[in-house]
């Protein structure tokens, strides 16, 4: 009887070896999938992170871009809206020395200066503070002139002398200051002297 329970015995090991065998065997690859499917959820993760952080660049690249496009079309505006200004100023004291044309120069100014309060206001909402630093300059120094302008231009006879010495003021006193900010929003622009 010995050797036929061992007999038995080794049959039952070697089965129990062969029936364990598969047990493990399918237990390894169930392992090695669930690896394998882990590893791609985690591949996907990364590649959809990615993606996600790519468009987000992409976002803020086209928001820089978008707020550069709108700073440049502000500057424009209030580029030409303060230069043309200054130069109604400017054909108003002409037009106030000549004693001619002055309703039509005052229009002319008129129409300049609301056409640059405008522009300015924009630029308020718009521009960084470097740059508003230099418009609010360059407005104080036009109001100013404007002020006296229209003060001198109320009696031109009691103030022709000032009148006179305004167009030297005018080169003197505002122009720099609008130059100064028409280099800080180019500075702002990125462009180069």
């Amino acid at each position: 009887m010995s050797a036929s329970w061992t007999a038995l015995l080794i049959a039952v090991v070697g089965v129990a070896g062969t029936l364990g065998a598969a047990l493990l065997t399918q237990v390894r690859a169930d392992r090695t999938k669930r690896m394998e499917l882990e590893a791609a959820a985690e591949q996907r993760r990364e590649e959809r992170g990615h993606a996600e952080e790519l468009l987000r660049a992409e976002q803020a690249r086209q928001g820089q871009r978008e707020s550069l496009e709108r700073r440049r079309a502000c500057y424009i505006t209030l580029n030409t809206a303060s230069r043309q200004y200054l130069t109604e100023m400017t054909n108003h004291l002409h037009a106030l020395g000549r004693g001619d044309g002055v309703a039509a120069s005052l229009e002319n100014l008129e129409a300049a200066r609301l056409a640059y309060r405008d522009s300015y206001a924009e630029s308020q909402m718009i521009v960084p503070d470097t740059v508003s630093r230099a418009t609010s300059a360059a407005k104080r120094r036009l109001n100013e002139a404007y002020g006296k302008l229209r003060k001198y231009a109320e009696e031109p006879s009691r103030y022709a002398a000032e009148l006179e010495a305004m167009e030297a003021d005018l080169h003197q006193d505002v122009w720099p200051y609008v130059g100064a900010m028409k280099k800080a929003m180019r500075a702002d622009l990125g462009v180069e002297d």
